[in-house]
């Protein structure tokens, strides 16, 4: 896992050192997510940079990477892992490509020369990557089909494409500013997740599943994969052990690495199965006394001030112990007080990190915190995110009203509507209402439908292509941006394309064959785990309960509310009663509005962003 960046003109520059001089400060921004090395590669129309962290051959993926002869090279910077880079190896070998490295890196360079933008189709993992192709003068993008690995770019005001991991990688460019205005805020504090929930304007994606071209001609884009939908006709059995089988492989196949490699073990259904998996093969490869290392994150007093909600049903940390037990890791836990919840340097640095002011508080804060702590031992780590996009798992999958509602079902769920209650005049001039509705009917009419389907299953397929296409988009931007921070690399078996195809297409009734959410995941874990946990109710990320943090949020936004520009964007009449309120009283949808204020103001600071509202 690396951080990329660089740009590319449509005509040779005057002062191509110029050029490289603005890629490697763009690159320097990416530091972090590369600490391990870096490069910058230019001619007189592109510059390319690389930081790399490295995971699979230490000495031998160095970036960016080159392969050609001079004034016809094909120049890489790439970030991410591919998993099937042995089989495309070999492939590649009888075409008579050569290599001179174990690294994936030289795979997909060749890959590229090979097939050009068609070698997108070929690759499965989680990348995103540049490619110069000095022949054609073209500027060639590509990321992986669910977005796992970020990619935004920006057009340079001479008509170039600059790009990188992070925004903050653009705004490095002396031509291109943090600009937020109307518009882009409402793309962000809308929760849509059409992009990730970030409010630049004129800043986009590369979509998941997406590529770029750009030239002479200008900028093409286009995608090379999307969600489809097939005829289901395997028995109940073999849906079942056709899940199973790829859950494992995703799972064991996302295990190579020439560095420490662990899991993200909360105790929940999903992280424990791809555990339970990783801990096998890695047995299987090491021999039966290898152990894996599991990590948790917990919160001092939790098991005293918890008290359940819509999204959280229990306590986590006696599963995750029990689970790590079961299925013989090395698990360990680190507890958070609030202190460390509260610290404005911690909290400083998960804005900057996000690039947003848009979060979710003290469970970003401690995601950050643990991700620094299993640094310290690992460099690579496995997560069971995106498990209840594919598999049906979360409360609007099964709850009457999100199911009958005509909006975005995680509005009405998560308490998230109201986190950032709007300046009235903001409010009106960003029209959010009239937006949500138009993109909502947008969105349905992307979801594919079979002709003969149930009124039930017509309904979970749209919110399973919503959840797929949309919620999950900000899921996979926060944990890449938290974990890179610390230069950790998380992979997630869940995003396997394959499995996320083969399971959009099963009906309805083979998702809850048990009367229960991810019926099919808990079949392929059913040999794997304790019982406690393999019939344990979903339970979202945790958020600390006590009532001193709570406290120590109402102070903090206090004073973020005289910072310079909070009070254009937010409704004080909606803020000011709750600062004074009492603390136990405050459930977590309704401290989200003050930990976002808090967070607007230390991003308004941090980027200091040209606001145009």
């Amino acid at each position: 896992m690396c951080g990329i960046a660089g740009l590319a003109e449509p005509v040779p520059v005057a002062d191509p050192a110029g050029l490289r001089a603005i890629a490697e400060a763009m690159t320097a921004t990416q530091i972090p997510r590369g600490p391990d090395a870096g490069g910058v590669w230019h001619d007189e129309r592109a510059a390319l940079g690389h930081r790399r962290l490295a995971v699979i051959d230490i000495d031998g993926g160095v970036q960016p990477m080159l392969a050609g002869s001079e004034g016809t090279r094909t120049v890489l910077s790439y970030s991410g892992e591919v998993y099937n880079h042995h089989e495309l190896r070999a492939e590649l070998r009888s075409r008579g490509h050569r290599f001179d490295t174990r690294s994936d890196t030289e795979v997909v360079l060749a890959a590229y020369r090979e097939w050009g933008i068609a070698a997108l189709d070929r690759l499965e993992g989680m990348f995103a990557f540049a490619v110069w192709d000095q022949p054609t003068g073209r500027l060639v993008m590509g990321r992986d089909r669910l977005g796992v690995k970020p990619l935004y770019w920006a057009r340079t005001p001479t008509g170039g494409v600059a790009f990188g991991s992070e925004p903050k990688a653009l705004f490095a460019h002396p031509g291109i500013d943090p600009v937020v205005d109307v518009e882009s805020l409402r793309e962000g504090y809308s929760l849509l997740f059409s992009t990730w929930p970030g409010i630049y304007a004129d800043v986009h994606e590369v979509e998941p599943g997406g590529w770029l071209v750009a030239d002479a001609d200008g900028v093409r884009t286009g995608r090379y994969w999307e969600l489809e939908l097939h005829e289901h006709t395997d028995t109940s059995e073999a849906t079942a052990e056709r899940v199973a089988a790829l859950v494992e492989r995703a799972a064991r196949s996302r295990l190579e690495a020439d560095v420490e490699i662990c899991s993200l073990l909360s105790g929940g259904l999903d992280s424990s199965v791809v555990t339970a998996f990783a801990a096998a093969e890695l047995r299987d490869r090491r021999g039966p006394d290898a152990v894996l290392r599991s990590y948790a994150v917990d919160y001092a007093d939790q098991a005293r001030e918890f008290t359940g909600d819509v999204l959280r049903t229990g306590h986590d940390t006696p599963y995750a112990a029990e689970a790590g037990a079961h299925i013989g890791t090395d698990h360990s836990v680190t507890v958070l007080d609030p202190a460390a919840l509260l610290d404005l340097e911690h909290r400083r640095a998960v804005v900057a990190a996000r690039d947003s002011p848009i979060g979710v508080g003290d469970m970003d804060t401690s995601l950050y915190l643990l991700f620094g702590r299993i640094r310290e031992h690992s460099t690579v780590a496995l997560s069971g995110e995106a498990a209840d996009e594919v598999f049906g798992g979360y409360p609007w999958f099964h709850a009457e009203r999100p199911r009958a509602a005509a909006t975005f079902p995680w509005l009405l769920v998560t308490g998230d509507d109201a986190a950032v209650p709007l300046h009235p005049d903001l409010a009106a001039a960003m029209r959010i209402t009239e937006f949500r509705a138009d993109t909502y009917a947008g969105a349905l009419a992307a979801v594919p439908h079979l002709d003969d389907e149930s009124p039930e299953q017509h309904r979970s397929r749209e919110l399973q292509h919503l959840s797929l296409t949309r919620w999950v988009r900000q899921l996979l931007h926060r944990k890449d941006r938290l974990s890179m921070a610390h230069g950790l690399e998380v992979r997630v078996p869940y995003c396997d394309h394959r499995l996320v195809e083969y399971a959009f297409s099963v009906p309805w009734s083979e998702q809850t064959r048990d009367g229960r959410e991810k019926s099919l995941l808990r079949n392929a874990g059913a040999k794997h785990l304790p019982e406690s946990v393999l019939w344990r109710a979903k339970n979202h990320y945790p958020a600390t309960h006590d009532p001193g943090y709570t406290t120590g949020l109402q102070e903090l936004a206090r004073d973020a509310l005289t910072v310079d520009g909070v009070t254009d964007v937010v409704d004080r009449t909606r803020i000011d009663p709750l600062l004074d309120a009492p603390a136990e009283g405050l459930d977590w949808g309704t401290r989200l509005r003050l930990e976002r204020v808090v967070d607007l103001a230390l991003w308004l600071d941090h980027a200091r962003p040209d606001l145009r509202i």
